[in-house]
């Protein structure tokens, strides 16, 4: 099985082409394309991911010395960096927003009864941004901030569901943009639980998650003015100093949330710091409460995984589309190798998939032995009835 193509191509075999074709169809991809398709765009983007070119040039330059193997991984022609360039500037990158979506409705299927918490049933997601730095001559249009105009940054906002380790919501605009502004454009699900830095902090929106019928948990900011109205027991030995039902004091504040809510007093033994959480939820004891905030940390994991391991600092375009359609297709490639750990069932980590196929993505070999025991060959160098010159 799979004998004479390379590994490339048998990855790519993950990636539904049915979807892909209905994507490129909706939003006219390849209208007035005559050789370069979009398909071809999205493997040369996937290629510089998995192998971590370094530019447009390194492309063209490393694709242009595989030869015939080119064609049988899908290219159908050479591909010049102005191609690939004028590529990425036109072609709707929300093609590629919605491919990575498709897979990561996939993915999380697969991922379903991986927990990270095991006892906890519902869904869990946590919300954060991360921000990364660009040349304000290059990308003028991403100000870092509306007050000082002399550097240039993108924000990534994304929705990571814990359990599964996966981002289900992610969205880049200009580091100026509020991270609270992102609450707007979740489609909130019932019964999950969101869990949220303070810098998130806005009355009317959480509102909003507890009308949807979900739950979130949020750091109190050191200026909330509130008072309390009943005192619950706990159990310090856990660190849970206080667990309180309050109100909400200012008379915006309190117009816009004005339901009682959960304070949680928590002393962090391990940073020897004191945390004041809130929550809607009043069924959770405290200390799970403060579990759940804990595993908010996995998305600040995240954030450093992604920015080491895939190709989102440095960007082979300067245009919003093009930076856009190349951190949509990083998502995609992460995604991918997540599916592929699971459904080959494999031990390794995603960093060791990762790395063992950027340089075997070429060779003609399953992809299931390539990455379960890669030493092995399929040929033997020397055959049987050849003679030895030094056997003496």
């Amino acid at each position: 099985m799979n004998i004479g193509r390379t590994v490339f191509s048998q990855l790519m075999d993950y990636i539904p082409q049915h979807t892909f074709r209905q994507l490129v169809r909706r939003y006219k991809g390849d209208r007035r394309v005559r050789t370069f398709t979009c398909w071809e765009q999205f493997l040369s983007m996937a290629f510089a991911q998995l192998t971590y070119r370094e530019g447009l040039r390194d492309i063209d330059v490393c694709l242009s010395s595989l030869g015939p193997k080119l064609y049988h991984s899908g290219f159908h022609s050479r591909v010049p960096r102005s191609t690939l360039s004028d590529a990425n500037e036109r072609r709707p990158w929300q093609i590629y927003h919605d491919l990575a979506v498709v897979l990561i409705q996939r993915a999380r299927t697969l991922y379903r009864d991986d927990k990270l918490l095991h006892e906890f049933q519902s869904a869990l997601y946590a919300l954060d941004s991360t921000i990364i730095d660009l040349c304000l001559s290059l990308f003028p249009w991403a100000h870092a901030s509306v007050y000082k105009k002399t550097n240039a940054a993108i924000k990534l906002h994304t929705l990571l569901d814990i359990q599964a380790q996966l981002p289900v919501f992610v969205r880049v605009t200009a580091a100026c943009v509020h991270d609270v502004r992102i609450l707007d454009e979740l489609i909130i699900e019932a019964g999950a639980y969101y869990v949220l830095d303070r810098g998130y902090t806005d009355f009317a929106r959480l509102k909003k998650i507890d009308d949807a019928g979900a739950f979130f948990v949020i750091r109190a900011k050191k200026n909330l003015q509130c008072h309390r109205v009943y005192s619950h027991p706990v159990d310090k030995s856990k660190g849970v100093i206080s667990d309180q039902t309050i109100a909400l004091d200012v008379y915006y504040s309190r117009n816009h949330y004005p339901d009682h809510l959960r304070r949680i007093h928590y002393f962090d033994a391990e940073h020897q710091r004191t945390l004041i959480f809130l929550t809607n939820n009043f069924l959770l004891d405290a200390f799970t409460i403060t579990e759940l905030y804990r595993s908010r940390w996995q998305i600040e994991l995240f954030f450093k995984w992604i920015k080491q391991h895939l190709r989102i600092k440095s960007f082979y375009g300067t245009s919003p589309n093009a930076v856009r359609t190349q951190i949509w297709i990083a998502v995609t490639m992460y995604v991918l190798v997540a599916i592929i750990k699971k459904e080959l069932r494999l031990d390794l980590s995603l960093y060791t998939i990762l790395q063992i196929l950027s340089i075997t993505l070429f060779e003609k070999t399953p992809i299931y032995q390539v990455l379960t025991d890669p030493g092995i060959q399929s040929q033997c160098p020397c055959p049987d009835n050849q003679l030895n010159l030094f056997n003496f």
